[in-house]
């Protein structure tokens, strides 16, 4: 802040001196560092988790894919630029072409880039690279040396926790075997999203990677009803729980047990299977997520025909009685779809852009309401659902007294959430309707039996895939008659410059150790003799100055550069918005993948929080030239650049300049 003359003769104290006279004493160390001309700090690499990686329920190495698409990371063993970042992201998640189009993405909400401009598209890259193993055929195999265990686990559940459980336990050398009770695998990625946003040819692709790796499937079996979980223990080493939440809740109101009072799974499950081919004039939805708004959706694409029998009431076809002939050929008219949720609209769990496409088509959603009852005619089906305007009171959403009203309904669903079937297997219940697990993913008491996805916790079909992940190095471990020991506090899927540097052909040599009578005899001759054991600087056994703390440190925004990166548009995936009238009868895909070039583009606005992305700031504004780039020969990701630490006077400007937060002032602590 600058002050004219005037008025610092006004008021002489505003000065802004930093030191009164006479004082010696620094404020704190830190303030002595910046003001001398040197210090006993000098840099250190610090690899750290980036918010985005840390956001993701997968735990996907998104900075690792992204620098790959980018050109930072080249590829190795001679595969393209777009198989290699595949390779990466199929790591953690092998559903990339599926996720890329329906997963809400919370890495984009937790990326450093939100602080300059937007974030990276992570999901549009995702999407690319997805479409690009599937256009080319790209298929999944048990790495070299990996050796069949003989163990063998059973997998109750083929839904995304399940298939990534199989996925990762196969790849480690375990025989599975998947059991689900649907005549095909995917669960909710099948029977909870609608076919235009999830393209079944998509999903089937993606699973059958995983299943041509050996796992084998058993369909149309529910543990507990056709296979005791007794008789599973006596067949398999281990067992894992993810038969999802695939059963809806109904709605807690008098007048719920309507026919035509229907629960989204319900619902979903009836149109996926292709039995549902039109709904009522006027349908009301309950609900306010994610789920809510494709019930919602489906229902305006299906729409109503006027020559509908009662038997081919909508509520009849989702119980499974009548299978809709006339539906096929007859001329439908628009379903009228309200959408009620106790958020304001703008609060709703649901995706903004989701939201935002749905009134875009016609749908109504009305925030801040609640249930009441349902309206039942003489014939026992619902009329309308009977709601009631919500206050805060207190930090409390109460009913305000006298907003009740009615709204009119040939069906009602209720998108309150997912209820567990527990049919056989009632002793997993822990009384909320879920399965109980530590953090190992086993269930308590339940030596060798593991669970993940919505049975755990009903939320993301990337939590479930993450979930699969971390259960599957669970089992490996307990398998192997390992202690499972700590979890990391961040629970990713890691860039390990250790793996990299071995990778390409710069793994570190075998540690040669020395006995005291040696150290003695060379320390006294330290300047002819190279110790070799005094630190890391010269010898090739460790990372020299080199620290990970990936594992239990996020890097925010704070730690970065950030007037390094300018204000740069995010490229966006091109979307088709239909209105009321053109929703009718549409279910082709929406959204439609980046091509090759602006992928590129938009994975260069990633800011690689946490991991040297060689821009050479250090180098350049190093004035004691102590920065250096490593020779080409020995260097790889992450180990751009190295300090002469005989040149450091511990300046910090090399910390100061670095974008991604890479390098800390941390030796000499």
């Amino acid at each position: 802040m600058s002050v004219s003359p005037e008025e610092m003769n006004k008021n002489p104290a505003r000065t802004f001196r930093r030191f009164k006279d006479g004082k010696t004493e620094w404020r704190s160390w830190q303030d002595k560092i910046f003001e001398a001309d040197a210090s006993h700090k000098c840099p250190e690499y610090v690899l750290s988790t980036p918010p985005c990686q840390g956001s993701c329920p997968a735990g996907e190495d998104i900075r690792g894919y992204l620098n790959i698409v980018r050109g930072v990371e080249k590829p190795v063993g001679g595969v393209s630029m777009e198989e290699y970042a595949w390779r990466r992201l199929t790591s953690a998640n092998p559903f990339p072409s599926v996720m890329g189009r329906v997963c809400p993405a919370p890495c984009e909400s937790g990326c450093n880039r939100n602080e300059v401009d937007d974030f990276v598209g992570i999901n549009s890259v995702e999407h690319y690279l997805g479409e690009y193993a599937i256009t080319n055929n790209l298929k999944f195999a048990v790495p070299e040396g990996v050796q069949k265990s003989g163990k063998k686990v059973a997998i109750i559940g083929g839904g995304p926790a399940g298939l990534s459980v199989a996925y990762q336990l196969t790849l480690k050398g375990h025989s599975c075997t998947i059991f689900d009770e649907h005549e095909l695998l995917g669960g909710m990625m099948r029977y909870g999203i609608p076919g235009f946003r999830t393209p079944r040819a998509v999903l089937d692709t993606e699973i059958q990677r995983i299943i041509d790796l050996g796992v084998e499937v058993k369909l149309n079996v529910h543990i507990g009803k056709d296979i005791t979980l007794d008789q599973i223990k006596k067949d398999y080493d281990a067992i894992f729980m993810g038969m999802g939440a695939q059963a809806g809740r109904p709605l807690p109101v008098p007048g719920a047990d309507a026919p035509n009072v229907v629960t989204a799974m319900a619902f979903l499950r009836a149109f996926n299977d292709g039995r549902l081919q039109h709904v009522g004039k006027r349908v009301v939805v309950i609900g306010g997520g994610d789920t809510s708004i494709d019930v919602a959706t489906v229902a305006r694409r299906l729409g109503h025909i006027k020559t509908a029998n009662p038997s081919e009431r909508a509520e009849h076809i989702i119980a499974g009685q009548v299978a809709h002939d006339v539906a096929a050929v007859s001329a439908k008219d628009g379903a009228e779809v309200v959408l009620c949720s106790r958020s304001p609209v703008d609060q709703m769990n649901a995706n903004k852009h989701e939201v935002d496409e749905a009134l875009a088509e016609g749908i109504e959603i009305k925030g801040s309401i609640t249930p009441v009852s349902i309206v039942v005619g003489a014939d026992g089906r619902a009329t309308a659902l009977r709601v009631a305007e919500l206050e805060t009171v207190g930090g409390k959403q109460v009913v305000k007294e006298g907003t009740e009203y009615d709204i009119p309904a040939d069906l009602i669903v209720s998108a309150i959430g997912q209820a567990v079937d527990f049919t056989g297997l009632d002793g997993f219940d822990n009384g909320k309707g879920l399965i109980s697990a530590d953090k190992h993913y086993q269930v308590p008491g339940q030596k060798g039996i593991f669970v993940g996805g919505d049975v755990l916790r009903p939320h993301l079909l990337t939590t479930a895939i993450g979930h699969g992940r971390i259960a599957a190095e669970s089992i490996d471990h307990y398998l192997s008659g390992e202690d499972l020991g700590k979890r990391p506090k961040v629970d990713v899927a890691y860039f390990d410059v250790l793996r990299k540097e071995i990778e390409v052909g710069l793994a570190p040599e075998k540690y040669q150790s020395r006995s005291k009578e040696e150290v003695k005899k060379a320390e006294g001759f330290a300047k002819d003799i190279d110790l070799g054991v005094r630190g890391t600087d010269k010898d090739k056994f460790a990372v020299h100055n080199f620290e990970d703390r990936s594992e239990k440190y996020v890097i925010p925004s704070t730690e970065l550069f950030l007037g390094h990166f300018p204000y740069t548009p995010r490229n966006k995936r091109s979307f088709v918005t239909l209105t009321a009238e053109q929703v009718l009868g549409h279910f082709e895909e929406r959204l439609e993948a980046l091509d090759s070039k602006t992928v590129v583009s938009e994975a260069k606005r990633c800011m690689s929080c946490g991991l040297c992305f060689e821009c050479d700031n250090c180098v350049i504004y190093c004035p004691q030239t102590a920065v250096f780039k490593v020779k080409k020969a020995q260097s790889t990701t992450g180990r751009y650049v190295d300090t002469d630490y005989s040149r450091c006077i511990g300046c910090h400007i090399c910390a100061d300049v670095c974008p991604t937060g890479y390098i800390k002032m941390g030796m000499g602590d």
